[in-house]
């Protein structure tokens, strides 16, 4: 029994002493959790803005103000920010946990009797969006075909950052993907004599990244799903109607891929 309180009392000892780890045995199995990067725009005013992702429901880790195109940090890279919401993208769920929201300040659209118009975003915004993805893009290893907007990974919900967001300027900047024009204009020819069926376009889109039904069916959320894919890569129509435009868009980009 003596030896027992004895040994007991040592092992409490060491307890109190803090917890030892033995790190000689790191593994090579292992990479960044940073995978995605995720555009959106306010739809509010600057100070309505940083109200809201200071102190509302939601968060971003950035936000780029107006005039001037301030850059704020409001949410550290290594803790999670609540702007991605109910999302997929190359089959990953759920991405606030695995990415950086960068919110821009720009009020969306106005539905007017003549139509929606879409707000433009300044030139300084676009510099600032390009210097800080340069910094956060090479930090974190981030792959060009994983910086997305909103309505990429979550296009039944999403409109943002629409259609008059620079995605090809971005591409060109080494932070997104965009197909090669020639590419296309030859593919459209191909497919304009020949459309493919809705389980292709399914097929391609989930291939590309977009979580898409695979029901062959042009569904209320298959037309989402493609109309947010033709407002990223063709900006001038995004009605979800299948066409040759599309399939070619979609085929290069899978195919450079």
């Amino acid at each position: 029994m003596k030896s027992f309180s004895v040994a007991l009392l040592l092992l409490l000892t060491g307890c109190s002493t803090g917890l030892v780890i033995d790190r000689s045995h790191p593994s090579v199995n292992h990479d960044n959790r940073i995978q995605f990067v995720v555009l959106h725009y306010t739809s509010a005013s600057e100070q309505r803005s940083l109200e809201l992702l200071s102190h509302g429901e939601v968060s971003s880790h950035y936000l780029i103000g107006l005039q001037p195109p301030t850059v704020y940090q409001l949410v550290d890279e290594s803790q999670r920010a609540w702007h991605a919401g109910d999302s997929e993208w190359q089959g990953r769920t759920w991405l606030n946990s695995s990415s950086i929201g960068i919110e821009i300040v720009n009020p969306g659209y106005s539905d007017t009797p003549n139509g929606r118009v879409w707000y433009p975003y300044t030139e300084g915004q676009i510099q600032a969006v390009l210097a800080l993805l340069a910094d956060v893009v090479k930090r974190n290893g981030i792959e060009p075909r994983n910086i997305v907007g909103h309505s990429d990974i979550a296009p039944t919900r999403k409109l943002d950052p629409g259609p008059l967001f620079p995605w090809k300027r971005l591409a060109q900047a080494g932070f997104g993907v965009w197909p090669d024009e020639q590419v296309v204009a030859r593919e459209q020819l191909r497919f304009a004599s020949n459309l493919p069926s809705i389980t292709w376009f399914q097929q391609q889109l989930l291939r590309l990244g977009y979580a898409t039904p695979q029901t062959g069916e042009l569904d209320t959320a298959t037309r989402h799903v493609l109309a947010a894919f033709q407002m990223h890569f063709r900006p001038q129509r995004f009605d979800g109607e299948p066409d040759a435009q599309s399939a070619a868009i979609l085929q290069t980009l899978n195919t450079a891929r």
